[in-house]
């Protein structure tokens, strides 16, 4: 049974914020924010790295369906590269905000950092993916499209393994880079080493 707190603060919207793929040499990064109602539960509702593929697309559908609003966006490798992998992720936060339909009164951001938003407070929760439902929906929400993204990406170039590794620094995935070299969708200034 999940543990997890429906909100922080019961008055107005809340939107849950967290991000994909920071630590990958490949693809970009994605955020997802996530508004939920106020007297969500859910039993199995976790940080996205407590479940299995299967667990994280059927909750998908079930956050999808349920929020109140819900917005996805993506910052792509040649900007990582230009502005370093924090501030894209903030951007890419940043964007999801921008596009949700409802203004949320605040902003549940995972982590211990996080550039202010316009106008609108956060607060920032190390483990917010496994202590609030909005984080948690939005780290589910934001993990899925980029896997759905990178399995894409891997068909036109197959010799990396997206598929498997979603773009992270698995040994396959660096040997494939040293043989092959990287592609454009590759993080010129993430360092592949072999260890």
């Amino acid at each position: 049974m999940s543990t997890l707190l429906p909100y922080f603060s019961n008055i107005g919207l809340e939107a849950g914020l967290d991000e994909a793929g920071r630590g990958c040499l490949a693809g970009p990064v994605v955020a997802a924010a996530v508004i939920l109602p106020l007297d969500f539960h859910h039993p199995y509702l976790n940080d996205s790295k407590q479940l299995s593929a299967r667990q994280r697309n059927q909750l998908k559908k079930e956050i999808e369906e349920t929020a109140i609003d819900f917005a996805i966006a993506e910052v792509d490798a040649p900007t990582i590269d230009k502005i370093n992998i924090y501030k894209a992720s903030v951007l890419a936060m940043h964007q999801a905000v921008d596009q949700l339909k409802h203004r949320p009164d605040h902003l549940l951001v995972d982590g211990n950092r996080f550039i202010s938003y316009p106008i609108i407070p956060h607060t920032c929760i190390v483990k917010g993916d496994s202590t609030f439902f909005s984080i948690a929906a939005a780290s589910i929400l934001a993990k899925t499209y980029r896997d759905e993204l990178m399995e894409k990406m891997a068909l036109e170039y197959p010799e990396y393994g997206w598929e498997r590794n979603a773009g992270y620094p698995t040994m396959q995935h660096r040997k494939a880079i040293l043989t092959h070299g990287p592609c454009y969708l590759h993080r010129k200034t993430f360092r592949v080493q072999i260890k």
